[in-house]
């Protein structure tokens, strides 16, 4: 299927490894230029020039940290007009909820609700002028059976959902969608340090803590990053422009509720 976003701008946040990789990987591969960000240069200009070799798109790199105003002029500067946003970032740490103190919210806040929409806000007015846009941010499928160790995170996230989900009601009659993806377990680096974590707290293998990852999901396995990112693609496209304020669960059927 031809996506219809060759040629496309994109800007994706946090995206030199894991799934947001995978997301620019799936967009170049339908011939949307992409600009990629991430906090360590040498991921940040390695993913560059892998993704720019294999695909042909113009890639640009942005090194920094995609919550500060500095790195949202650098992003903007490399593409002043993006059609794509993809809003991402790495979760606070996990912290059981009575150690969270009032500095580690203000930070999670910062982080995960208030850098995204400030840089929302730059980018939407222009997508709305021009009637075309996909902006996508990265949530989390777990946040329907919450762990107690997660709490900065599935607090702060739940904000920016329901902050996307009123925009999303206005800018669809500019054909500007906003959608979330909920991914559950993915094969990526974050789901090695957390199995990390869990052999530290339980004293067990590495193999034992992956094993325990994997019986969670109902599909008995952890998702692949190009699942991710293909599913990324789709809310891009073209065909997509109907679909909007919704939320994609990528769990490996385990969510149990119907709606």
């Amino acid at each position: 299927m031809d996506l219809g976003i060759a040629g496309r701008r994109a800007i994706l946040l946090a995206s030199s490894r894991g799934l947001g990789r995978a997301c620019a990987e799936s967009i170049a591969r339908e011939g949307a230029h992409v600009v990629l960000n991430g906090r360590t240069a040498a991921d940040v200009e390695t993913a560059a020039a892998e993704i720019e070799a294999a695909h042909g798109v113009v890639t640009t790199a942005v090194v920094g940290d995609s919550t500060t105003t500095a790195v949202h002029d650098a992003l903007l500067a490399a593409c002043p007009e993006p059609d794509i946003v993809l809003l991402n970032g790495e979760g606070p740490p996990p912290t059981p909820f009575g150690r969270i103190d009032p500095d580690l919210w203000h930070a999670a806040i910062d982080q995960q609700l208030l850098g995204p929409l400030t840089f929302v806000q730059r980018v939407l007015p222009g997508m709305r002028e021009r009637r075309w846009g996909r902006i996508v941010a990265v949530s989390s499928a777990m946040v329907k059976s919450p762990n107690p160790l997660m709490s900065l995170s599935h607090g702060t996230r739940l904000g920016l959902a329901g902050v996307l989900k009123g925009l999303s009601k206005e800018a669809v009659a500019e054909n500007v969608t906003i959608n979330q993806l909920l991914p559950e377990r993915f094969d990526t680096g974050r789901q090695q340090q957390m199995a990390e974590l869990v052999m530290a707290v339980k004293g067990i293998t590495y193999e034992e803590a992956r094993a325990e990852q994997e019986a969670s999901i109902n599909a008995g396995r952890l998702g692949r990053p190009e699942e991710f990112g293909d599913a990324f693609a789709f809310l891009c496209s073209a065909q997509a422009g109907y679909l909007s304020g919704q939320s994609l669960q990528l769990d490996g059927g385990s969510y149990e509720g119907l709606f």
